[in-house]
């Protein structure tokens, strides 16, 4: 169900997909600022540094310079609108070409806003972060290779294996 606070994130998210991503200065407007600015990557070195938590107005410029510095639009778009009280989801789709290796992330997105008064406080995205850490360097997975996995799930590297077919069979 959409209503006011829908359409007025309709009109940012028609302003970003008209610019390719080049129109921050919408996002940077509609900010209170003091907000709890959150990316699902949560500022991972190794694939969306750029994507840290931030509280503050004046720190979000920071994670638009980083997107477009390491990113370029290639499509999105947002199918739905929900709308309940002072919170919005908006659920789509989007599409990114990696500007260091040229190749394209594709996923779902779902970016979860509220609102205090016209000001956002409070927003939260939501994507497959895996196909957004497959975009790693060359280098970054060279160093992989002559290590080993220290931690499960988001791989933490720290030691050097003592047996580099250890740090093979974890590539793989």
């Amino acid at each position: 169900m959409a209503g006011p606070l829908s359409d007025r994130l309709k009109a940012c998210y028609d302003q970003w997909i008209e610019t390719r991503g080049q129109s921050s200065e919408t996002w940077m407007a509609i900010l209170a600022d003091r907000i709890e600015f959150r990316s699902i990557a949560m500022g991972d070195p190794h694939g969306a540094a750029f994507t840290g938590p931030r509280s503050e107005r004046s720190e979000i410029k920071s994670y638009f310079d980083g997107l477009l510095a390491e990113w370029e639009m290639v499509a999105f778009r947002i199918d739905h609108y929900i709308e309940d009280g002072d919170m919005v989801a908006a659920v789509g789709w989007n599409a990114w070409r990696n500007k260091a290796t040229g190749k394209l992330f594709e996923s779902p997105k779902v970016d979860i806003w509220r609102f205090e008064g016209d000001k956002v406080v409070a927003f939260s995205e939501f994507y497959d972060t895996a196909k957004i850490f497959a975009h790693e360097t060359a280098q970054r997975r060279a160093l992989l290779r002559n290590r080993h996995p220290s931690t499960i799930g988001f791989v933490k590297i720290e030691e050097p294996a003592s047996d580099p077919a250890i740090g093979k069979r974890f590539l793989r």
